[in-house]
């Protein structure tokens, strides 16, 4: 494919952006080429700004579930465009995307929406501390929970594909109250509660980790540090950034049975548009200001734009339903691309959950950031510029989901299937 314009507007963009791009990611280093620059999308196409044409499997790194440039979710946006796009002042949309989340989800009575998942998560962390008066986190190593200075040691994502576990630019002092635990481990977390009795305000984790390629937790593990958690006086948050809403109506901790203490949401509740979101149970919530003595503050928070877009999604995923079908489209794609590789003798394993998975070219079950990064990050990158060339477009990191929308459909996977039959590594 023709990449002439990309490769132009690359060039101009790392003259006044850091590496060319706003997010490191999307620079395309650990796949060994260099960004497209998209100029529009429609359903599960992206079209690039040399005019090819791309089945697209990241979704804007999972939020487009229902396709791009839904007809419904943009005419929510214009609808509320043209009364204004920002005011700093309540909005009775606010409410009604609140209420919706606290409807889906059994352990929140109440949200407090911001502008994105990392700040949700940066305000969960601070409600959790502020409501047990302690000070240390227990995290899992590859789970990554934005760029929340505290929590950016032993990650994921990004960081995870540079192959530094943590960043540069954070002091000592800000990380001392992380404690890193193995993911799928809670033998380990009860290990950690031990050491530091009284001590842990929180353990926070993914429910089904999507930041070091897609890795589903274990029989009994959210169970037990639900158990853990309530044993020790801590609170358990689930970062369902990712999670929520993708897998089903509400998150993953509504198939896995267990309940959080706080719950962080982003993506899909924007339906396109930078949103995040925290709740909990209301003796908890009520700490935050105005109303408690725990701090938080936003400019754009409760956007209406993005609530109004946020609203129309949930509407459209209440109403279709669609998480049987997307399951269903996903695992048909999945055991093509086992057959697929099989046949061609490629070692490899591939992680699914509901519209979400990953292929990792490993030869070991992956099942937490030990065996996920002893996957072979250099045949990633072929595979995913043959993928490129081939008019696929996939996560330019070996350690993300892909992900699957409602317009998605057999002939796209079909496509995506002879374009694998094509590969050669």
């Amino acid at each position: 494919m023709q990449n002439r314009k990309s490769a132009q507007l690359f060039k101009k963009a790392q003259k006044v952006i850091p590496g060319g791009v706003n997010s490191p990611v999307r620079a395309f280093k650990s796949v060994g080429a260099a960004p497209i620059f998209i100029q529009k999308a429609k359903g599960p196409w992206l079209y690039d700004e040399d005019a090819n044409r791309y089945i697209d499997y990241c979704g804007s790194w999972g939020p487009m579930i229902l396709g791009h440039a839904h007809k419904d979710v943009l005419a929510a946006v214009k609808k509320t465009m043209a009364n204004g796009t920002s005011y700093g002042i309540p909005t009775r949309l606010e409410t009604q995307l609140a209420e919706m989340i606290v409807a889906a989800f059994p352990s929140i009575d109440k949200v407090r929406l911001v502008s994105s998942g990392t700040e949700a998560v940066m305000t969960a962390i601070r409600l959790a501390r502020g409501a047990t008066a302690r000070d240390k986190v227990v995290k899992f190593v590859g789970c990554y929970h934005g760029h929340v200075d505290s929590l950016l040691v032993s990650a994921g994502s990004g960081l995870m594909t540079l192959g530094t576990p943590s960043s540069r630019g954070i002091p000592k002092d800000f990380v001392k109250n992380t404690l890193p635990a193995p993911y799928n481990n809670a033998d380990a977390v009860e290990k950690l509660f031990a050491k530091y009795p009284g001590q842990i305000a929180a353990v926070i984790v993914e429910p089904v980790a999507g930041n070091m390629g897609v890795v589903p937790p274990k029989p009994g593990f959210l169970k037990k540090l639900r158990t853990l958690c309530t044993k020790n006086r801590a609170l358990l948050i689930f970062d369902e950034v990712i999670s929520g809403f993708r897998l089903t109506y509400g998150g993953a901790q509504t198939i896995y049975k267990t309940k959080a203490d706080l719950t962080t949401l982003g993506k899909i509740i924007g339906g396109g548009f930078p949103i995040g979101a925290v709740g909990g149970k209301a003796s908890i919530m009520n700490k935050l200001a105005p109303e408690g003595a725990v701090y938080q503050a936003g400019t754009l928070s409760g956007n209406p734009v993005c609530v109004a877009a946020g609203i129309e999604t949930l509407r459209q995923l209440k109403t279709q339903n669609p998480y049987k079908k997307l399951a269903v489209l996903t695992e048909y794609l999945c055991d093509g691309m086992t057959e697929q590789l099989d046949r061609k003798g490629i070692g490899h394993k591939i992680n699914r959950i509901g519209s979400m998975f990953t292929l990792f070219f490993n030869d070991t079950e992956v099942t937490d950031y030990t065996t996920a990064a002893k996957s072979d990050t250099k045949q990633y990158a072929k595979y995913f510029r043959h993928m490129l060339n081939s008019g696929v477009y996939l996560p330019p990191s070996q350690f993300e989901a892909n992900f699957i929308s409602t317009t998605h459909k057999k002939t796209h996977i079909d496509q995506t299937l002879q374009a694998i039959e094509n590969l050669k590594l």
